[in-house]
């Protein structure tokens, strides 16, 4: 992973990062990308609202009841803890996306939770603990959309899974102070792609004026699956950071310019 250093400080001014990420959820994004002197563009294409029902309730409390236990994002985290306490629950095997999902859940007092080191569902589906579960009960705190490979691969290796779908992604227009700072810049433009569905939902939302601008950024992507996304959608300068922690991406970024 590149790290940051004095030479890579400033090798972003004058750009501006575009980021994907859920309403209110830009701050850390932020701070990266000022590290190496860029602006950020927020361009959510969702907000985060944790759901509270009796069918959400009554899966959560099955799901935690199994013998082993994934959490998906810091996000479901949140969410779940915020429905029944999860220290309650730590003797289940708890396994994480990725090193932010592994904190949020020792903040919500789960101190051992496994996370691989490539943060994504196809690093997590290759953990030990995923490899031999025929005939056990493995519970994900999820959304819908979203990670949407580790059920069914779960189910294929002879799992049954309960999802708990904890939070709902709610769909929200581009800000239109954004579009309009889009269509009028003509700085160099990145943009950090950590969510292929927040890119298609992003694409689809913007006038086609603008998606055209946008498809003109250079991508940081957190994987190569993302890379590979977003080379099929259009864009034709694509470098990877190997996972999709802001400062990841923003090194990443600063280490191709």
């Amino acid at each position: 992973m590149p790290r940051t250093d004095s030479t890579a400080a400033g090798r972003l001014a004058g750009c501006y990062v575009i980021s994907l990420r859920p309403v209110t959820a830009h701050a850390a994004l932020r701070r990266a990308a000022a590290v190496h002197g860029a602006r950020l563009l927020a361009l959510s294409p969702w907000k985060l609202v944790g759901r509270d029902d009796a069918i959400t309730r009554a899966m959560l409390e099955e799901a935690l009841s199994a013998t082993r236990v994934i959490a998906t994002s810091p996000a479901a985290v949140r969410a779940a803890n915020a429905l029944s306490p999860l220290r309650a629950y730590a003797g289940a095997t708890w396994l994480a996306v990725g090193a932010g999902t592994a904190l949020a859940l020792r903040r919500a007092g789960i101190e051992q939770a496994a996370s691989p080191a490539r943060m994504d569902s196809e690093g997590l589906l290759a953990l030990p603990a995923l490899q031999h579960v025929s005939g056990m009960a493995i519970g994900v705190l999820t959304a819908p959309g979203g990670r949407d490979r580790i059920v069914p691969i779960l189910q294929a290796r002879g799992a049954h899974v309960i999802r708990a779908d904890v939070y709902a992604r709610v769909p929200v227009a581009p800000s239109a102070r954004t579009v309009a700072t889009l269509r009028a810049s003509r700085v160099p433009l990145w943009l950090a792609l950590s969510s292929g569905e927040a890119l298609e939902r992003t694409l689809a939302a913007l006038p086609e004026d603008v998606a055209v601008r946008l498809r003109d950024a250079r991508v940081v992507a957190a994987s190569e699956r993302l890379a590979a996304l977003a080379r099929a959608r259009g864009f034709r300068d694509v470098v990877g950071a190997g996972d999709a922690r802001p400062r990841s991406l923003m090194d990443a970024a600063a280490a191709a310019a």
